[in-house]
């Protein structure tokens, strides 16, 4: 859509914004209120923004209107915006959804909260997350739960939960978050938006850790965008992505661009079914209504490949090293790896990449579920003991994870996108992968299924 003023706000996306602003077309200070108005009157729903900064956005709004007035430019000048939680703002609480963290405040900027700032987003606060992080409803101890926009009495997802169901609300244009384990391409599938799981290393996590913390990044966890629209997607991972400052001194990013500037030139592999997780038949109807489009515009489809790897025992080295990576700082169990069980887990997971490598060669991108259901109702207690409904029968919850494990093991990037709704008019979403640091191509991908 076409900015048309101020009661398309809801609606716009950031790149929108963005031009619409350097237009003078619209001011700052006047997308910082709307923004502000349309929290207030929702979020108390919703409970999706938790932690608010309107003083010092409000500030930072009215800063933008006096740059945009001496003719500068940057990408997100004066665009508002929030981000997860477990982002480092200075002068905010980080807790990760822990009552008893509420009283640390970050001293500094987490790398990509700077660099979004850089560019000049107005950063209105903070959204909610899964207690630590560590799940797909996004409720917790210190600020409660986050419901879905679409059905209140249904999961956004997580753990960027509030992330997600800000966006679907209206309340903001863009978005920044994490995954481990589907907590960027979960929360777009159920909420309806867009979401961009870089690939590993390729935005700096520094500043996105435990509160008071500081260390290396697990050879899991990433950092991405979500928003409505994926051409900001790509606009928020150019001003993200790229080395710190420390590596900065030898490395330059070039990413490459897209292996295909047409839609009908792609090679697609459509993945519906897994060894370990089931997908309901409505997300599996809907691959299957895209495969057919994509077939009728020229596109070369395949459903099937010896080329994969084996995926049940990709899963199992996942979620080893998942376990690990998620238990770090709590107590010993018998459970973890041993050092030398750590540095196996570690050659698994570079012999299923080159698997994936290998793919790639013969496929530009994989079409996939993002989960194998929709938004589910509320639910909590312990991942062994929830189950789910898929095609009218139980199944153990945990399974799911599965379809997240696919893409982070190996380190891969995926899109995820909406491409329909289910039967009771829940959103249905896809991921789509990548090869590794080729992230332009399922961003690019992502774009020609918009317009398809």
């Amino acid at each position: 859509m076409a900015f048309d003023g101020i009661q398309d706000y809801e609606r716009a996306g950031a790149a929108e914004l963005a031009r619409a602003l350097a237009e003078r077309k619209v001011s700052a200070r006047e997308l910082f209120d709307a923004a502000v108005d349309r929290i207030e009157r929702l979020d108390p729903a919703i409970n999706a923004v938790v932690v608010r900064d309107f003083d010092r956005a409000r500030e930072a709004a009215a800063a933008s209107d006096a740059a945009l007035a001496r003719g500068e430019h940057r990408p997100l000048l004066g665009v508002p915006m929030t981000v997860k939680e477990a982002f480092n703002v200075a002068g905010l609480p980080t807790t990760w959804g822990n009552e008893g963290k509420k009283s640390w405040i970050a001293p500094t900027d987490s790398v990509v909260v700077a660099r979004l700032k850089a560019a000049g987003a107005v950063i209105l606060g903070k959204t909610n997350v899964a207690l630590n992080l560590a799940d797909w409803p996004s409720v917790n101890p210190a600020y409660g739960r986050t419901v879905n926009p679409h059905d209140h009495s249904r999961s956004p997802g997580g753990s960027s939960g509030g992330s997600a169901a800000a966006l679907a609300a209206g309340m903001v244009p863009l978005e920044y978050g994490s995954d481990i384990g589907g907590s960027i391409r979960v929360p777009a599938a159920f909420c309806g938006v867009v979401g961009h799981k870089p690939s590993y290393g390729l935005v700096p996590t520094r500043g996105h850790a435990p509160p008071g913390t500081d260390g290396v990044s697990p050879p899991l966890n990433v950092v991405g965008p979500l928003a409505r629209e994926v051409r900001d997607l790509e606009l928020a991972l150019d001003v993200t992505a790229g080395p710190e400052d420390d590596d900065g001194t030898a490395y330059v990013l070039d990413l490459c661009p897209p292996r295909h500037e047409r839609l009908a030139d792609y090679r697609v592999l459509v993945l519906d079914s897994h060894p370990l997780a089931p997908v309901d038949g409505e997300i599996r109807a809907a691959i299957a209504r895209l495969a057919d489009e994509l077939r009728k515009a020229g596109v070369k489809v395949a459903d099937r490949t010896d080329l994969l790897p084996d995926l049940a025992n990709a899963h199992a080295a996942y979620m080893r090293l998942l376990l690990a990576v998620m238990s770090y700082g709590g107590p010993p169990s018998p459970e973890l790896p041993t050092a030398h069980g750590y540095m196996d887990l570690l050659n698994a997971q570079l012999a299923v990449r080159r698997r994936w490598d290998a793919l790639f060669q013969s496929f530009d991108v994989v079409v996939a579920p993002t989960a194998g259901t929709v938004a589910f109702p509320h639910m909590e207690g312990e991942w062994a003991s929830r189950s789910i409904t898929i095609d009218g029968q139980q199944r153990p919850f945990a399974e799911q994870i599965a379809w997240a494990g696919l893409v982070t093991f190996p380190q891969l990037p995926a899109t995820a996108v909406p491409v329909g709704r289910n039967s009771e008019g829940l959103p249905i979403g896809i991921q789509i992968i990548g090869p590794r640091l080729e992230d332009r191509t399922p961003l690019a991908f992502a774009r020609h299924l918009e317009a398809l």
